[in-house]
């Protein structure tokens, strides 16, 4: 744990700020849900609640599963990170902070089609992957929320995403947002 020397004092309801500093560097915004844990030497952590982490396994069978079935690269995020990936080199995006295109897409709730000419074309993570030539993109919505999304990746030269994978990805989505309800 890292010390900031940052000291707030509760309010008379029971409140603490989180300063602007931190949450703008943990991408914290209004409304964002925190899990609190204790421990026994009384600290109090914050974490980043992401509904997501509860299907992990789950997220990356059906990654595993729609790669095999598509030969495509299958990626999985939350809101933060990439959860799930598979058909690809999972050292390059597992566990990697998605980008900030495509967290805008999915708050937005966009569904994205576009080959890496395209101006739509959006990173994964904020670090460039290496061969991706088309790719389709659908957010995951749970309950009404936008949690995440799910990816299927090209790397064929000259590759189009047509309606099949369009459908593919969004049936892929509202399966994982309705897991999260039940």
């Amino acid at each position: 744990m890292k010390a900031t020397g940052i000291v707030r004092r509760i309010d008379d309801l029971g409140r603490v700020v989180i300063p602007k500093e931190i949450r703008r560097t943990l991408r914290l915004r209004e409304g964002t849900p925190l899990e609190i844990f204790t421990d026994r030497e009384g600290e109090i952590i914050l974490k980043k609640y992401s509904p997501m982490v509860e299907l992990t396994a789950f997220a990356g069978q059906y990654a595993e599963a729609m790669a095999q079935a598509t030969g495509m690269m299958v990626c999985i995020t939350d809101r933060d990170q990439v959860i799930a990936v598979s058909g690809g080199s999972k050292k390059e995006l597992l566990a990697k902070t998605i980008s900030k295109q495509l967290e805008h897409a999915i708050g937005e709730r966009n569904t994205v089609v576009a080959s890496k000419d395209d101006k739509s074309f959006i990173p994964m993570t904020s670090e460039e992957m290496e061969g991706i030539t088309a790719q389709a993109v659908a957010p995951i919505i749970c309950e009404g929320d936008a949690i995440g999304s799910v990816s299927l990746l090209s790397r064929e030269p000259k590759a189009k995403m047509g309606d099949m994978e369009v459908k593919l990805v969004t049936t892929a989505a509202g399966f994982l947002g309705r897991q999260m309800e039940g």
